[in-house]
């Protein structure tokens, strides 16, 4: 694992909102459960085994931890990477497990206009919605099931905002957002944002087994996000006594959403990021209780800094953002220029 500094825990927003607790037996809404099978298939045979098998193999497990508790924009959220005792998994360096937080009928959630240098952000939501703005003109709502992929490159603003068309009646938001750190080549290319609905991204379901790609290849899938190093993400969803096997990749971890897993010859309860060995070779896990996880991994991308939301591989790109920020060299959001988020002690 490369060598990060870790960003201290902060919120950009000071509101508190109820941390509704993750349904004991539940894998996520009925809506991104329609919205990620609409583009299923069956399982091929090949890197994807299925059984009813509970043996377990010795422990693979590097370490396991618990995230930690803040509030970002009004969202209460758990804090999985970067940790002292693990900086980043293959390109991962940067895991942030939104709510579940119910917002009450005219209750707003906002993250508001921030910069990113050198990372590329990928959001995915399992329960209500989100606006995401850019300084380069995209404006796309999220909804369960979809990915958000923003590649900032050389430097990007964003906004996550409530969308007007879920006010009325309130909602409950819960999803995930990771940062993946580019490659040396890619650091200070020109940014750039996709979106990918549900229907567009590739999964297959055998019994008791859902898997969804979401990012690069594994399960005998393919991801359409175009990613610029080896990455793999993938949402899993297992019935009690399931086995799978995961795919092979230099780095890989599990972050446990709900349910009990067996990891190895160990039983971890979530929320929990697992994190394995490196290159570890099929590595298969047993649902303990009904479970819902997501895989992630790939190749690392060599040694990264990490300062508030900036990401490289010199502490000079690093310093020279912050100027930028600080003195509002940043492009601004079309029609969300008004407010932002300032740099830390400046």
């Amino acid at each position: 694992m490369q060598r990060l500094t870790e960003p201290p825990v902060q919120s950009h927003c000071s509101a508190h909102l109820e941390l509704a607790p993750c349904p004991a037996r539940r894998y996520g809404s009925e809506r991104v459960r329609r919205a990620l099978t609409s583009n299923r298939r069956s399982a091929p045979t090949e890197g994807f085994r299925v059984s009813d098998d509970t043996q377990t193999r010795g422990s693979f497990v590097r370490v396991a931890l618990e995230p930690k508790l803040t509030s970002v924009g009004g969202l209460t959220v758990r804090r999985a990477l970067p940790r002292i005792r693990c900086r980043n998994v293959g390109p991962f360096v940067f895991l942030d497990h939104m709510g579940p937080t119910v917002l009450a009928p005219g209750q707003r959630a906002d993250v508001l206009p921030h910069p990113h240098i050198g990372l590329a952000t990928l959001s995915f939501l399992f329960d209500g919605a989100l606006r995401h703005r850019d300084s380069l003109g995209s404006d796309q709502i999220i909804a369960p099931g979809d990915v958000n992929w923003m590649v900032a490159g050389r430097g990007i603003v964003h906004s996550e905002r409530t969308p007007m068309s879920t006010l009325q009646a309130g909602q409950t938001v819960h999803g995930l957002q990771l940062w993946v750190a580019l490659p040396d080549a890619e650091e200070n290319c020109e940014p750039r944002f996709e979106h990918y609905a549900a229907r567009a991204l590739p999964s297959l379901e055998r019994p008791g087994v859902q898997v969804n790609l979401l990012v690069g290849e594994g399960f005998g899938l393919r991801s359409p996000v175009t990613v610029l190093s080896p990455t793999l993400y993938a949402q899993a969803m297992l019935e009690q006594d399931r086995q799978l096997t995961l795919p092979d990749t230099p780095e890989l971890a599990i972050y446990l959403i709900d349910g009990t897993l067996i990891v190895g010859s160990e039983t971890f309860t979530a929320p929990q990021l697992v994190v394995f060995e490196s290159r570890v070779t099929q590595a298969s896990v047993t649902a303990h209780t009904r479970c819902h996880f997501v895989v992630l991994g790939g190749s690392p991308v060599g040694p990264r800094l990490m300062d508030w939301n900036f990401v490289a591989s010199s502490q000079e790109r690093i310093e020279q953002a912050k100027r930028n920020w600080n003195d509002r060299r940043f492009p601004t959001i079309p029609g969300d220029d008004d407010e932002f988020v300032p740099l830390p002690g400046a």
